[in-house]
């Protein structure tokens, strides 16, 4: 039973035009009747049947959808960990905008870690996402006076969007369901300085540095074109462009930003004084 099929020579088998037919079914030239390579019946018809081959792919992918479920399903909206948190973006920005004032007056909350510990085991619901450089200096959740599961923070040096880093922010707008993102630069910044010397000046670096500042050379070929302090210019540059990049970003926060359901802004952190200058 095995070799049943095996006297149709592959070379000369054809599948007949139009027929509704197994797709095992072959028919060598010359003869009109076909036979099924899989059961060997002459004019098997399973064509309201499922291929074995074609039910266990699709019971696969069935169980695999299955599995991703519960990742790209958000917490309930009725149990969320930190029930403040659940607020539009515009009360979102409100707040970090709040939140830096005191950070720049001094008079920062006294918080309590301790409160929140519990209910943060049980999950996360940021109000914003922030999209930082890596700069030591720069601290989004003391800059914005917030808390443990308030800010959703992805940070690399030059705050630009790496794929990576965009699927961080896809999973904090999809998943944790938070309504701002924010690109957060930096007075400064060595990222941009560095892309200014390697576009402007031909500078060599060493390492991985190469490809980092590549993601910046557009926000340095901006400010080539502008008056006044090329170093301010790109790094100004560089946060409009990755809220761009971020706005357009599809399938996940393209769809969600022309919903309505996502805003994503900019900023500039000062480092003399702390405030965080806002790009909206």
């Amino acid at each position: 039973m095995a070799n049943r099929a095996w006297w149709w020579a592959q070379s000369n088998a054809t599948r007949e035009p139009g027929n509704a037919l197994c797709p095992s079914v072959a028919i060598p030239y010359g003869q009109g009747t076909p036979m099924c390579q899989d059961c060997g019946n002459l004019s098997a018809d399973h064509s309201r049947q499922i291929p074995r081959r074609n039910f266990l792919g699709l019971l696969g992918a069935g169980m695999a959808a299955a599995a991703l479920t519960p990742i790209l399903r958000a917490a309930p909206p009725s149990a969320p960990p930190k029930p403040r948190n659940v607020i539009p973006a515009e009360k979102a920005l409100a707040r970090l905008i709040k939140g830096n004032a005191r950070y720049v007056a001094g008079t920062m909350k006294e918080h309590d870690f301790a409160a929140d510990r519990e209910a943060l085991t049980t999950g996360q619901n940021p109000y914003a996402g922030i999209l930082s450089c890596a700069d030591s200096r720069i601290a989004p959740e003391f800059a914005f006076d917030a808390s443990r599961g308030d800010l959703f923070v992805v940070r690399v040096a030059g705050n630009f969007v790496s794929d990576e880093g965009l699927a961080s922010l896809e999973y904090t707008t999809a998943v944790l369901n938070t309504p701002l993102l924010v690109v957060l630069g930096h007075e400064a910044c060595g990222a941009v300085d560095a892309a200014i010397k390697v576009v402007n000046d031909g500078a060599k670096l060493p390492g991985h540095l190469p490809g980092l500042v590549s993601h910046l050379k557009p926000a340095v070929k901006e400010a080539n074109t502008q008056s006044g302090n090329l170093l301010e210019n790109a790094i100004r540059a560089n946060v409009a462009l990755n809220v761009e990049k971020l706005k357009a970003s599809g399938p996940v926060i393209s769809k969600f930003v022309e919903q309505g359901k996502v805003q994503v802004v900019g900023g500039i952190y000062r480092l003399a004084t702390g405030r965080v200058d806002f790009l909206i």
